[in-house]
């Protein structure tokens, strides 16, 4: 079964870090873009960065541009996403994800990993 699954989430300060984990099973993630995610209470889902199959450009949302750092390691069919600067404002359920569309018909979401900033 091919699926990602997201990890590294958990409870900072603010102005904290935190590393999140996406690691591929069933597929080889080295051949396509990966995006990133994010789900805060109450509010949409939106993107929050991509990175393409062979890791040469990556985006990344106004609000984290700056502070967030998309990486992948395709020889260990993982993206990471580095999480610096954090904010109350960063609380959410991430979320990975082949494709860097927001919408794609089809597309299952994983569990997510939840991100909490709070003093």
């Amino acid at each position: 079964q091919s699926q990602l699954v997201e990890s590294g989430g958990g409870l900072v300060q603010p102005g904290g870090s935190l590393r999140l984990s996406c690691a591929a099973s069933g597929f080889d993630l080295g051949y396509y873009a990966i995006g990133w995610f994010r789900q805060a209470p109450g509010k949409e889902r939106e993107a929050v960065s991509c990175i393409s199959f062979t890791g040469g450009t990556a985006n990344y949302a106004d609000s984290v541009k700056g502070r967030f750092t998309v990486s992948r390691d395709n020889t260990k069919n993982t993206v990471y996403l580095q999480m610096n600067s954090l904010k109350p404002e960063d609380t959410a359920v991430y979320y990975c994800a082949v494709d860097c569309r927001l919408v794609v018909v089809g597309r299952n979401w994983g569990q997510g990993t939840q991100v909490t900033v709070s003093s």
